[in-house]
């Protein structure tokens, strides 16, 4: 059999065949010979894998179509902008938290030409990083200092490996967290050189239960906020002042990783219950992190904020340099905060804000103009009452009302219905401009919650290049 595959592979034709032919000459001539060779290389390398899994060796005419493919889909960016229409907002896999106009403009200053990122323009020699964002992030939070990395996993890590390196961390068995990725916190503590105590269970932990798994070798205590699921019924867990006085009391610092990062306190409903880091630093707690891309609406960045002899020992870590933000970052996060100072700007501002505060009757007319200009292009559709989220590991069982755009094409069975909404979801997602809608129980939605009217247009213009050809 193997023998027979060996014979089949050397039928296969060389590069310098190909390169001769007049079709492969034409792409030479449109791309960069380097890539062409590099695109026949790849697509013979994945015919070669796919004649050993028993596949036939296709055509040469098939060969040419296959690396056209290849030059084409080579040629194309792989990051691309995509309409959401999920009803998810802070979505962690379409980039969490997404960027008005404004935090674009705001930062494309800053990072068009250059800029005093390390400098000190009033001293006139290096300065720091870390100053950028101080005076903002202090007076925002009540924080005495705040560092900022990459991300919150890399912030918690650094916590960790600075004060508890080859110590005992005491956490709740109910809040070992796992967030996007299968990325758990029993791994990071891992990877952080500290022993892990698990105390209490996992639908109710005291204070007590810290307190009792106290020893000389403890070095923190931790508390994670449980911004992706909930635990209900039968449950208690340790207040965050209850583990500050156990903290002082026994001399152990007290951290809060709260993942989610809602700066402080707004009008918005679906907040209400949510804690956020204001008051958290108010308890007195000595370190809190949290992620600047979910309900803080800026750019993925993981923030440290608390005690300031805490902070100080942190940034004179080797590993600060490694998880360090650039200045596209701290331009980004710059301008998102800036619009914390007025709740009015902030709910026009920040795109995530703006979104959240959407009432149902604004969403309800904006599914209807959607639901018209699919009219006007003579696809079937109807507005229907939808749930969005507000996603990104935060606010977990909290649904926001909105609506949706339906596709409401008609056919004489269900399976030709399910399969025309399944063609018609994939091919959404792989078209130039990809749009990432619900598919649900056979068919094709498009929640406005997440979809600004500017994108009406290009969505629907999507949808219309694949719907005629797959009806």
């Amino acid at each position: 059999m193997m023998k027979s595959k060996m014979e089949d592979l050397k039928k296969l034709p060389g590069i310098d065949k190909l390169l001769n032919l007049p079709e492969i000459k034409e792409f030479i001539n449109l791309y960069q010979l380097d890539i062409v060779k590099h695109v026949i290389r790849n697509t013979i390398d994945q015919i070669r894998r796919e004649v050993l899994k028993s596949k036939e060796i296709p055509s040469l005419s098939k060969i040419v179509l296959r690396i056209d493919k290849g030059l084409k889909q080579f040629n194309q960016k792989s990051l691309k902008s995509v309409i959401n229409a999920t009803g998810v907002v802070v979505h962690t896999n379409l980039g969490r938290a997404p960027f008005s106009d404004y935090i674009i403009n705001e930062a494309a200053e800053i990072l068009k030409g250059y800029s005093n990122l390390e400098f000190d323009l009033e001293k006139g020699e290096r300065g720091s990083r870390n100053t950028h964002l101080y005076k903002i992030l202090t007076f925002l939070t009540g924080a005495e200092d705040v560092l900022v990395v990459n991300n919150n996993a890399a912030a918690l890590m650094l916590i960790l490996r600075t004060f508890a390196k080859e110590k005992e961390v005491i956490v709740s068995r109910g809040e070992l967290i796992e967030i996007g990725g299968s990325f758990r916190l029993p791994d990071i503590m891992a990877a952080s050189d500290c022993k892990m105590v698990e105390v209490g269970t996992t639908n109710k932990t005291r204070a007590k239960d810290y307190e009792d798994h106290i020893t000389a070798n403890t070095a923190l205590l931790l508390k994670a906020h449980q911004s992706n699921y909930k635990i209900q019924g039968f449950t208690q867990e340790a207040s965050l002042p209850e583990l500050v006085s156990l903290g002082k009391q026994h001399k152990v610092p007290v951290v809060y990783d709260m993942g989610s990062g809602l700066l402080r306190k707004t009008s918005i409903e679906v907040f209400k219950n949510e804690p956020d880091v204001k008051q958290t630093l108010a308890t007195g707690i000595d370190l809190v992190c949290f992620s600047g891309d979910k309900l803080l609406g800026g750019a993925q960045a993981g923030i440290i904020a608390g005690k300031k002899e805490l902070v100080a020992i942190l940034k004179k870590e080797p590993m600060v340099r490694a998880l360090r933000v650039g200045k596209t970052t701290l331009a980004l996060m710059e301008a998102a905060m800036s619009y914390y100072l007025d709740d009015k700007e902030l709910v026009v501002k920040n795109m995530l804000f703006s979104m959240m505060i959407k009432k149902p009757v604004e969403l309800k007319d904006k599914a209807e103009k959607l639901q018209k200009i699919f009219s006007d292009q003579q696809i079937p559709s109807v507005v229907v009452d939808s749930k969005g989220q507000c996603g990104g590991g935060a606010l977990p069982g909290e649904e926001i009302d909105s609506y949706a755009v339906r596709i409401d094409q008609a056919f004489e069975t269900n399976k030709q219905k399910s399969m025309f909404s399944e063609k018609l979801y994939a091919a959404l997602m792989k078209h130039e401009s990809p749009v990432v809608a619900i598919l649900r129980k056979g068919d094709v939605y498009f929640d406005v919650l997440t979809i600004p009217e500017n994108q009406y247009p290009k969505l629907v213009t999507t949808v219309k290049d694949i719907y005629f050809d797959i009806s």
